[in-house]
């Protein structure tokens, strides 16, 4: 059975594109959860492209995002509705959510700076963060959007989602720090566990 269910997950494709066009916003998704890093970015800011490259590359994805958004106006919509793309995404791509290890955990620190997240691939979203930024930017993104990415990609993905920055200094540091502990949670949690049921006592989530 566990041999079975290795080359079923194995043939699996574990993909989705999502387009979601609004008076602020214009995006187009396209993610593979079994990729190798494969990126093609742009949302026309600069350190956003840089953390959700970083993403893609630590949770072994592919990751394609054109994003054209009211940057006139300032950063928010463009990074709260590419949170909830990437959600959306994520939880199309998860399926049924059978034979997946469902839960992951990480620490990775980035040079002073100690960054944590934990996930479970619930069906069940929440949000919990903790983290205390200096500055008002990094680059042009405003650091009250990391919070709110994250919330928009936890509960359009169905995943809860606690994430804490025990300490540092540096903004940029801390931030990276946050998106690579999620990546490499996620890595864990949507690897297959040689079962194929779902891990639940409901039998669904």
């Amino acid at each position: 059975m566990a041999a079975e269910t290795a080359i079923r997950g194995a043939d699996m494709l574990r993909t989705a594109t999502v387009t979601r066009v609004t008076k602020e916003t214009d995006i187009f998704l396209r993610l593979n959860l079994d990729g190798t890093g494969k990126t093609d970015i742009a949302t026309g800011i600069g350190f956003f492209d840089h953390m959700l490259t970083a993403l893609a590359v630590h949770g072994g994805m592919d990751l394609e995002a054109k994003v054209d958004g009211d940057l006139i106006v300032d950063c928010h919509h463009t990074i709260e509705d590419t949170g909830i793309v990437l959600g959306q995404a994520l939880g199309q791509a998860l399926g049924e959510k059978a034979g997946i290890c469902r839960y992951g955990s990480a620490y990775i620190p980035m040079d002073e700076a100690l960054g944590f997240a934990s996930l479970d691939i619930s069906g069940r979203p929440f949000l919990v963060f903790d983290c205390a930024f200096h500055n008002e930017r990094i680059g042009d993104m405003d650091t009250c959007m990391v919070q709110e990415f994250w919330r928009a990609a936890a509960f359009h993905s169905g995943i809860t989602l606690h994430m804490r920055c025990l300490y540092g200094e540096n903004d940029h540091h801390k931030c990276e720090a946050l998106f690579k502990a999620f990546a490499h949670a996620l890595r864990t949690a949507k690897s297959f566990n040689g079962d194929s049921g779902v891990l639940s006592t409901k039998g669904t989530l």
